[in-house]
This record gives structure tokens, sequence and C-alpha cells, in this order.
């Protein structure tokens, strides 16, 4: 029998088994990167993440004879549904043993909570902000997972959901870029060389961290509006926007950070993440001195890179703003001789940036899949 019961997340101790529960489930699995143990922990802590400013989460976990066989978060995100003119609920953290009984213990539970409070539909996995990483992975298991810019999860995912009545809402997909056959047509490479003469847009590189860490703002404001028209899109508030990209740009190499720039205001940004995936698997989401050595270390060594983070302000499309980015991701991949690049978590709803990067050369190796019903 299965016992589902709410996470006090006022008890450390039952955190703590919330938390746990995702780290014995993938033990030994190659492709899985362990996310820190102190981010989990922040989403949890009402007192400490910001969208608890706005909304409403609640964490469940589903027990057969004392044993952790499921877990879920339930999430109200209000802004989201003001701005949509929906009464969605979304779901997070969720993980299962392959067994549909725990999957479905732990789902009701949280149809439960969302029809308490009104809400008509459940879609999900998204997180607490849009660095969380999107969606149950459904294609590219056999490919590690880009750092925790995004969730991997068992092959039985996809399928437990489908026999839940669960259907696709939005895919993500990402893309490998081998930076040989990356090539930048003629026109887009006159594009972004022309306005780059002319002075319209200024790219802008950053000498070290404090200097970044000073336009956390502005990158951040430019961010969110950048994804106006997206799917996923919804106003974050200011300190949300500080949270998301304050933690971003704490653990970012300076110099494949640039932005770009039409009268000294933010228009564009390209965020290049050297890939330490292998330091994060060896320290198990633990984060300590030896664990920061190693970090630094592996962003030196590692021959890959992840562009996650690639966008223009809406009103600068068609202007010449686009062929830049493109060209400036091609510099960065090609100056520091990365081996491999990943485009991260490109919205399937972006369609002209998905043509645009499929031109270029890059190839879908993954997708994560958002998943809805209704209640």
């Amino acid at each position: 029998m299965i016992r589902v019961t709410q996470v006090d997340t006022r008890d450390r101790k039952q955190v703590d088994r919330f938390i746990q529960f995702h780290y014995d489930l993938y033990r030994g699995c190659k492709q899985w990167v362990p996310p820190f143990r102190a981010d989990i922990r922040a989403m949890m802590d009402p007192k400490k993440h910001p969208y608890y400013d706005h909304s409403d989460a609640d964490f469940f976990i589903a027990e057969r004879d004392g044993k952790i066989v499921a877990r879920i978060c339930a999430m109200e995100n209000k802004p989201f549904n003001e701005y949509h003119h929906t009464k969605k609920m979304q779901f997070y953290l969720f993980d299962t043993i392959e067994d549909r009984e725990a999957a479905e213990a732990v789902l009701e539970r949280a149809f439960e909570w969302g029809r308490a409070r009104g809400l008509t539909e459940i879609s999900g996995p998204k997180g607490f902000s849009g660095f969380d990483g999107y969606g149950i992975q459904v294609q590219g298991f056999e490919y590690r997972q880009m750092m925790i810019m995004m969730n991997y999860n068992y092959a039985y995912y996809p399928r437990l959901m489908e026999e839940m009545g669960f259907e696709r809402e939005n895919d993500f997909v990402s893309c490998y870029i081998q930076p040989d056959k990356f090539v930048l047509p003629e026109k887009v490479v006159r594009a972004a060389e022309l306005v780059k003469k002319r002075g319209t847009f200024v790219v802008k590189s950053f000498s070290g961290r404090k200097e970044l860490l000073s336009w956390a703002d502005r990158i951040g404001k430019a961010y969110n509006q950048s994804f106006v028209n997206n799917w996923e899109y919804y106003p974050l508030t200011d300190r949300e926007i500080k949270f998301a990209v304050d933690g971003a740009l704490q653990v970012a190499d300076p110099k494949f950070i640039k932005i770009i720039l039409h009268d000294d205001e933010v228009v564009g940004f390209l965020f290049a993440f050297p890939d330490i995936s292998a330091a994060l698997q060896r320290h198990d989401g633990r984060i300590n001195p030896i664990s920061i050595v190693d970090i630094m270390l592996e962003m030196k060594r590692t021959n890959w890179v992840s562009l996650n983070g690639v966008g223009i302000l809406p009103e600068f499309h068609g202007r010449g703003g686009n062929a830049l980015l493109y060209y400036e991701m091609k510099k960065t991949v090609n100056d520091y001789h990365f081996e491999h690049a990943e485009e991260t978590q490109m919205a399937d709803t972006a369609v002209q940036v998905r043509q645009d990067m499929e031109t270029l050369g890059a190839k879908i190796y993954k997708v994560h899949r958002i998943f809805h019903k209704h209640l």
C-alpha cells in the first residue's frame, strides 16, 4: 500500500529525505548530473526563494513500506495565470521508480491540491524560474545531461505520463553543434559585419566578474523582455530576475558572456557556459572548498560548451541583431577551441530560431516535453 504525505518544509529531516530520493534513484546513472543540494533546498524555503513572494508550492512524497517511491512539487504560479488568463497548476521535481501505482499516487495528490485552489489543468515539469530547466526528457537518453540547465530522467517517464492520460503541450529541443560544421552563410557574416561597422549594435564583453555583476540587473531585464512572445513567458519581478541572473552569473566565466547594446541599452545577449558536468558528478551536489576548486579547473579543461541564453528584444529582430548573435556564437565556439557545443533548450514555439540554428548546421539531439492534463 502506498501512503502520500506532505513535506513539512520547516523540518530539515523531511526536506533532506525529499531531496535525497532523487540522488538515490539516479545513483550510478552516467548521463545524470546531480543538482546542487543547496539550490533544491532554496526552492523549498519560502523565506529564501522569490517565487513565494507571489505564488504557492507544496511538496509531497509517496512511500511504500516506509521507503520513498515517488515525489512531486505542486505549484500555482499566479502571475503566469494572470498573464495568460488560465487556471493552470504546474508540477516540478517529479521523480518516481518504474511503477505506475507510485507515480499515480503522488500525481493524484497534486491534482487534489490544484482542484482545491480552483485550478483546471496541470502542466509540467516547469520550475521556479526559466533557469531550472523544462520538461521530461523524451529523446536523447544516451547523452549526458548538460549540467543543471536541464533535467534528466529515465526512459520510462514519458511512457508512464502517457499511460496516466497526459498529453504533449510543448517541447524544448537542444541542438548539438559540431564546430567545423557550424557554418554561417555569407549573407549572415556580411550583415553582422555591416551592423558592427555602422555602430548600430555594439558587442560588449566583460573584463572580470565584478564588471559582469554590475550589469546583472540590466542583463536580467533584457533577458525577461526578449522572451515576451514565448509560450512560457510571464513577467518576472525584479527580485526574481536578480535571483536567477545572479545565480547564473556567479558560476559564469565573464569572457563567455556577451551583450549587444543599442544606444547603450541592452537589447541582446549571449550566455555561454563551459560544461562542468564532470565536476558536478564527482561531488554529488555538494558545495565546499574542494568542489569549488574542482569546478573552476573543469571550466578550463572541458571541451564542451553550452549556449544557454541567446536572445534579442523582439523589436530588434530583422535589423541585423540576429546575424550578429550568430556571428558571436560561432566566434565564441571557435576562439576557445571547443570541440563540442550545445544550444540548450529552445522552445518548440521559437520557430525562427530553430530554423536558423538548423540552417547553420546544428542538429536536434535531445528533446524535453511539457505534459499537460485536465484536472
